[in-house]
């Protein structure tokens, strides 16, 4: 797995391609937000549509990041799950709980409208 991170406006934007399936890349990430969340960083967007596959530690921690951000007053936003992922989160019925954006501006704009 693959990612990337970015700042804007106070929204922690993630780019993930790849396998997201568990080993050392999810400690990596937890790790990598953790670093970064803070005063300014309350709110994080996540893109997911190159990710292949995801399984049930993948979940787990988007799972994770979504408390984390939560607990913190802030929120989380997936953009444009590829097909895999979508499927699981609908099988999972977390789609229910997270909010899905089309693009980065969509989700710059839910995020905002969060505060």
């Amino acid at each position: 797995m693959k990612t990337e991170s970015s700042v804007q406006d106070g929204i922690l934007f993630v780019r993930l391609s790849g396998d997201l399936i568990g080993s050392p890349d999810t400690q990596q990430l937890l790790q990598s937000v953790d670093q970064q969340l803070g005063e300014e960083v309350r709110h994080c967007a996540i893109d997911l549509s190159d990710v292949r596959y995801i399984n049930s530690t993948g979940i787990g921690v988007l799972v994770s990041l979504l408390t984390k951000f939560r607990s913190r007053g802030g929120e989380l936003v997936l953009i444009n799950p590829a097909e895999h992922p979508r499927k699981m989160l609908a099988l999972t019925k977390l789609n229910a709980i997270f909010s899905i954006a089309d693009d980065e501006q969509s989700a710059a704009q839910q995020l905002k409208s969060a505060n």
